[in-house]
């Protein structure tokens, strides 16, 4: 693949208005921001929030994500007990929303996150193309993330209403939010232009 990134025709772009400066510039003249050819932290920051997002998933899938007390008999769910629990109840469209949001979409956002990871490690340019079609894709779902925490805090607040039963949120819940706020953290720490570099 033949092409001239910025750094090897002494450019900065600027992250936040997309406009192009010379490479000794320190603030854009369009939009005021800080100038960097390349965030030197970026990979070792994207490596970290990943690998807590990866550690915290196990105990958001394991633990139980919500508690509820009926007539003073506690039961304890976990995400994939809710899923069942939906579907069980041919409540599918929950079920699948459930799915896609606490499993599906974390799993696939930390496999790029990995992915993009190991390209820019051993400079996969001819591969660069389609890893920032998939940053972008999960910088786009990132903030649809928090969907399954708004379902438990939804229903939290629903049956607080009610005198016989009681849901509080698990210590699923708070290992989640760690995993969604880290995969969030993660992609946003990454700098899409250390794809196309050649070293």
């Amino acid at each position: 693949m033949k092409y001239k990134s910025d750094k090897d025709l002494g450019l900065v772009l600027c992250k936040h208005c997309n406009s192009v400066s010379k490479v000794k510039e320190k603030v854009c003249r369009k939009c005021k921001s800080k100038l960097k050819q390349r965030d030197e932290y970026s990979l070792v920051k994207t490596f970290s929030f990943t690998i807590v997002a990866i550690i915290f998933l196990f105990p958001a899938n394991i633990l139980p994500m919500m508690e509820v007390t009926t007539l003073g008999v506690v039961e304890a769910n976990t995400i994939f007990d809710g899923i069942v629990y939906f579907f069980q109840t041919k409540s599918y469209l929950i079920a699948f929303v459930i799915f896609v949001a606490s499993i599906a979409v974390p799993i696939f956002k930390l496999v790029v996150l990995l992915y993009l990871l190991y390209i820019t490690k051993y400079n996969k340019i001819s591969l660069a193309k389609n890893a920032t079609k998939y940053y972008r894709i999960i910088k786009f779902i990132g903030k649809w993330s928090m969907l399954d925490i708004f379902v438990v805090a939804l229903m939290i607040v629903m049956v607080q209403f009610g005198n016989l039963s009681n849901i509080t949120a698990g210590l699923a819940a708070v290992a989640f939010t760690i995993v969604v706020i880290s995969t969030m953290l993660a992609t946003e720490s990454f700098d899409t232009r250390t794809l196309w570099d050649k070293d």
